[in-house]
């Protein structure tokens, strides 16, 4: 079917033409912009831990344990011992976080018995 009226012809000026291509090189940077946060996203820098309470990297899992075990028990004196000293409410919240410890102490020494099984 063939149109009655023809379509205006386009008329461009250099301005309009330099226009355009100013929005058409915006827009294409910011696309890059926005695929390259999603799609390739700067790699993370490896965590570096804080040197000042530092554990050595080359010491055992038994080692650690162990030493995590005798440090929970230390806890678990010193909040009993702490707890006699108390009444009431307080008395009661340093025995339920004597519990805890008491608890966190079991995990370890169940983990240490896997790790170096006595026999």
């Amino acid at each position: 079917m063939d149109k009655l009226i023809p379509d205006p012809p386009e008329t461009s000026t250099p301005l309009a033409d330099a226009i355009r291509a100013e929005d058409r090189i915006k827009n294409h940077e910011a696309i890059k912009r926005a695929l390259d946060f999603y799609l390739c996203p700067e790699p993370s820098k490896p965590r570096r831990p804080s040197t000042m309470f530092m554990v050595c990297p080359n010491i055992d899992t038994e080692s650690l344990l162990a030493h995590a075990c005798e440090s929970l028990a230390s806890a678990s004196a010193a909040t009993s011992n702490f707890a006699n000293e108390l009444s009431g409410l307080q008395r009661n919240t340093a025995l339920g976080i004597q519990q805890i410890i008491m608890l966190a102490e079991l995990a370890v020494n169940r983990a240490l018995d896997r790790v170096d099984p006595q026999t």
